[in-house]
């Protein structure tokens, strides 16, 4: 397509790239990866998500995203643990910066669409509006939010074992120490030179490498996506079960 473009003379100069996912579920960790490896050679690259299954519903699901620069400095340097991102005030809704999208077709184009129109003054569309049924989509959205929740669970079960481990590591540090000290008590009144209080070699110094907050921070944005798709349908289904109902009464 890139090549067409430049032999009838269109611009064609790539700023990222686009793909569709279902029901919003784009935020994952090949996303953040994709973007990465953009950024070595497009500066802001831009990628446009798709969602077929909302657009069925009468919405245009497109979005495009990049990433925040502040997340991009620390995702390049590895510091996605809990102190970075507190010391740069970094949560999960600055991952992803959306920028407006404006869709316009040119004058043949929207004359044509005139002419396709069809003469009826109601159209399927119109009627697909009114349909009360919305289940499958909210079962959907339910489905995967319970999927994000469970995967949120495990990642809370990471820190959780992350911190059991570091208390358990810093219990045994002092615990050591403490006999380290006494050792050194008794080779002074021995007249022996102290030993040093920290031992490189053994295991309880090792840190223990703090796991990384992405995956976290990923499906928590994916949770409030799918929160924010639950809200707007039913809202969108009070309004119709209120314009029946008024209806019914008329």
């Amino acid at each position: 397509m890139m090549r067409c473009l430049r032999e009838v003379n269109v611009d064609n100069n790539t700023i990222g790239w686009y793909q569709s996912c279902l029901l919003g579920s784009f935020q994952t960790v090949e996303l953040i990866e994709t973007f990465m490896n953009y950024q070595e050679s497009i500066r802001r690259c831009v990628c446009i998500v798709y969602d077929p299954s909302r657009s069925s519903q009468g919405v245009l699901a497109l979005k495009a995203l990049k990433l925040t620069d502040s997340f991009m400095d620390l995702y390049r340097n590895n510091g996605l643990t809990g102190e970075k991102l507190r010391e740069k005030k970094l949560s999960w809704v600055d991952i992803f910066e959306e920028i407006p999208i404006k869709v316009s077709n040119s004058a043949l184009v929207s004359a044509f669409m005139k002419e396709l129109e069809p003469e009826s003054p109601v159209t399927q569309c119109d009627l697909d509006r009114l349909k009360l049924s919305t289940a499958p989509f909210m079962e959907r959205n339910l489905e995967f939010l319970i999927g994000c929740m469970d995967d949120l669970s495990s990642e809370q079960n990471k820190f959780q074992y992350y911190n059991r481990n570091l208390s358990r590591q810093q219990s045994q540090q002092q615990a050591w120490l403490q006999k380290r000290r006494q050792e050194n008590m008794a080779r002074k009144a021995a007249g022996e030179e102290p030993l040093p209080e920290e031992d490189p070699s053994n295991p309880i110094f090792k840190p223990i490498p703090e796991p990384s907050r992405l995956e976290g921070y990923l499906v928590t944005n994916q949770i409030s996506s799918y929160c924010n798709h639950i809200n707007g349908v039913a809202g969108q289904n009070f309004d119709r079960l209120y314009l029946m109902k008024a209806l019914h009464e008329d």
